[in-house]
């Protein structure tokens, strides 16, 4: 119960009023008033998820944002499956912003019990998260929520639609329901007569449907727990995929913003006479949150004017140096910053107290940028009363609200259109760059704008992961870890990026520590403890949030214990952990990487295991130290998904998760000087190319209680795992991150 008492009050009291209201959580019930959005379009709307025309055949609604994790095409499989049609006879459509689109399962991340525990309580109060994430429409793609959210819900509406269409055959025929079939996106009768459902769509959209349709058995699927070719592949692989950055509308003018390089800080003043004569520029204004747009006939007449304008920019109102961040997270170690103790579990102080091998350590973690390959852009379309908006983004109530504010529409006037989008990891969840869009287009006199930040202004104004370092004391006893002592500090992602939407979240936040007091994990004296830091520079999601550091902190903490009692590495971490799959998936990795085996002079394998967003994920890097620098050799991953969907989807984003991983803990680093962010393009912020990438086999495991989502998880044991293995190959144990200021890398 102390744990309980933590979590944020908010989540307290609208579990319990849901609990106590006996509202029935995880199933998609079609007669609630949840008004479908698809119901005045074209065709038949048979749900919120399919719609089906004369014309243009049968469409399925994707509800999440595809980035390239392949959710377009998953989400489609499962209402496909159920519908009984192929996925090259179907489009995949992004759905429109509407409560209908709500995300169950968002919310469930953030309650005090860790995914391991199952017990009444901790699945009360998950289910009774899906009662807020309803009330505030919450269609958000993030936190590895999209599959989980989905796998009941879009089957059922794939069965729901299949049954009113059987229907309205069998009593177009005079025949009864159960003697007919379905197959390929027809409705077949006993002597072979077919009728394709755009031919039923009209009648089948005047039966009710079933709150509870039959689904297929596992057995029967033919596109789930398979790997299919992406629905997205042909136009990405092609050019042809249309992107908001690459949306041309008649009369369409186009815009660039510079912004206060200090974060937040305030514009004092401009002079735009310059950059107003030059070649395109149709108009340059001051913005409502500082700085200026320039607006042209083009965008690179955009950027270079806006290179001209002279602007006097107030301070940053953060510290201007990064080592002044620093010691401001530090000087948070204190009672007064303490922010949770989710888990505080025998007496840390009297272990220490004992006599026995002792163990102290500090790690540290930079400010990193989400660097995604889209920059930020947005196209609004103001007139008339109407507001259109092309922009990437992770949210789309949230993109039409916040646009709402900035117009004065009621959102109903509001259309937000949301392409694929080349990338996300967490950035396209903020707002930034729709509201500047839509306050540059309430000045173009009803012309449509296409607003595209330059990679320098996208790198230098992001919303980071913040720095954080974690503080670590332990001891080991009979070849085990006795007592497991970590403090950890960081600025607080949800305070900041909750707080740009004007909402104040009460109560600790649980992404601080989140993949540390969580792990299943058998330590006699365990203790974690959360400090919450001042505010610094803007921070928010990115890629795994917080799990991003604490799971190097805590990873790398338990390889100094083994390495101190003498153990090695993974054979202590199978002979501590008590989660049955998470045991599997240690083993599974141990098996592909043949962990034990004899290796090469001057090379070292590392291993790290993390429970993320529910899915127990082990990696196994083995590297070889060459006078040239460390040279990653190989990669093995295991993870456990519960219910595998895609085989081929999952190994993708498992092996890009630990890419992304592995750059940041490589050469990832945001730093600030004189209030200013120095990175400014990939030439000081890379990514690993391609012949320094390992090859990464992925082993796929369902022996989970539940079916669980693969965005992130792949990410958080990477840099441990890394360092483990320089470790073991070359006795530099490095605890700070990025890893190049301390070692050379081939």
């Amino acid at each position: 119960m102390g744990r309980l008492r933590q979590v944020a009050r908010r989540s307290v009291l609208i579990g319990s009023v849901a609990l106590a209201g006996g509202a029935a959580f995880g199933t998609w019930a079609y007669r609630r008033p949840l008004e479908n959005p698809l119901k005045d379009g074209p065709g038949t709307a048979l749900t919120p998820y399919i719609e089906i025309t004369d014309a243009q055949g049968i469409a399925i609604i994707a509800p999440r944002a595809e980035m390239g994790q392949g959710v377009m095409t998953t989400l489609a499989a499962l209402v496909a499956e159920e519908l009984d049609v192929s996925l090259d006879a179907v489009s995949v459509h992004h759905g429109p912003a509407s409560t209908a689109y709500y995300n169950a399962a968002i919310l469930a991340e953030g309650v005090p019990f860790a995914a391991t525990d199952e017990g009444w309580m901790a699945e009360g109060l998950r289910g009774a998260m899906a009662v807020p994430a309803r009330l505030m429409g919450m269609q958000i793609t993030g936190g590895s929520s999209t599959i989980p959210d989905a796998y009941e819900k879009m089957r059922h509406a794939g069965a729901a639609a299949r049954y009113a269409l059987v229907e309205a055959a069998a009593r177009q025929w005079g025949l009864a329901a159960a003697d007919l079939t379905t197959q390929d996106g027809t409705v077949i009768a006993p002597d072979g007569t077919a009728l394709p459902y755009t031919a039923l769509a009209q009648a089948a959209g005047t039966i009710d449907l079933p709150d509870d349709p039959p689904l297929k058995p596992r057995e029967d699927w033919r596109l789930l727990g398979h790997s299919v070719p992406r629905v997205d592949m042909v136009g990405k692989c092609t050019g042809t995929a249309d992107y908001a950055i690459d949306m041309r509308l008649s009369k369409m003018l186009y815009a660039t913003i510079r912004m206060n390089p200090g974060l937040g800080g305030a514009m004092i003043g401009f002079d735009a006479a310059q950059a107003r004569g030059m070649r395109g520029v149709v108009d340059i204004i001051g913005m409502a949150d500082g700085g200026i747009a320039v607006i042209a006939d083009n965008t690179w007449r955009a950027m270079k004017a806006a290179e001209a304008v002279q602007i006097t920019w107030a301070d940053a109102p953060y510290p201007a140096e990064t080592s002044a961040h620093w010691a401001a997270v530090e000087a948070s170690l204190t009672d007064a910053h303490r922010d949770s103790r989710f888990r505080d579990e025998g007496d840390v102080e009297a272990a220490w107290s004992r006599d026995g091998d002792r163990i102290e350590a500090e790690y540290r973690v930079p400010y990193l940028a989400h660097a995604t390959m889209e920059p930020m852009n947005a196209v609004a379309w103001l007139r008339d009363g109407k507001l259109d908006i092309w922009a990437g983004n992770q949210a789309p109530t949230i993109a039409r609200d916040e646009a709402a504010k900035v117009c004065g529409l009621d959102p109903e006037a509001i259309t937000i259109h949301t392409p694929v989008m080349g990338g996300g990891f967490g950035r396209r969840a903020e707002m930034d760059c729709i509201r500047q869009a839509v306050e540059i287009a309430a000045t173009t006199g009803g012309r449509p704008v296409k607003l595209t930040w330059s990679r320098a202004e996208d790198m230098t104004h992001d919303a980071y992961r913040p720095l954080a370092l974690a503080r670590f004391r332990g001891t080991v006893e009979n070849g085990l870890p006795r007592a497991f002592d970590m403090d950890i500090a960081a600025p607080s992602v949800m305070e900041s990026q909750m707080g740009r939407l004007g909402i104040s979240l009460p109560g600790p936040d649980i992404a601080l520590v989140q993949g540390a007091w969580d792990q299943p994990w058998r330590i006699p004296d365990y203790r974690i403890t959360g400090y919450r830091s001042p505010a610094l520079a803007p921070v928010s999601s990115w890629r795994s949030v917080g799990f991003s550091y604490t799971s190097f902190f805590h990873e790398s903490a338990l390889d100094e214990l083994a390495h101190a009692a003498g153990r090695d590495p993974l054979d202590m971490r199978l002979a501590m952990i008590d989660h049955g799959p998470s045991r599997k998936v240690l083993a599974a990795v141990a098996d592909a990487s043949d962990w034990g085996g004899a290796l090469p002079k001057g090379h070292g394998r590392g291993v790290a295991f993390t429970l993320s967003f529910g899915v127990p994920t082990a990696q196994v890097i083995e590297v070889a130290a060459t006078e040239n620098g460390i040279r990653l050799v190989r990669a093995f991953a295991a993870v456990d998904v519960g219910i595998a969907l895609d085989p081929g989807i999952i190994e993708a984003q498992v092996q890009g998760g630990m890419i992304f991983g592995l750059s940041a803990a490589i050469m990832g680093e945001i730093a600030f000087e004189g209030g200013r962010v120095q990175q400014t393009n990939f030439h000081d912020y890379d990514a690993l190319r391609l012949h320094q990438s390992p090859p990464i086999a992925v082993t796929i495991l369902e022996n989970g209680t539940k079916i669980r989502g693969i965005g992130e998880p792949g990410t958080p044991p990477a840099a441990p795992a890394l360092a483990n293995a320089i470790f073991a190959a070359t006795g530099t144990r490095i605890r700070e991150l990025p890893m190049n200021r301390h070692i050379g890398f081939v």
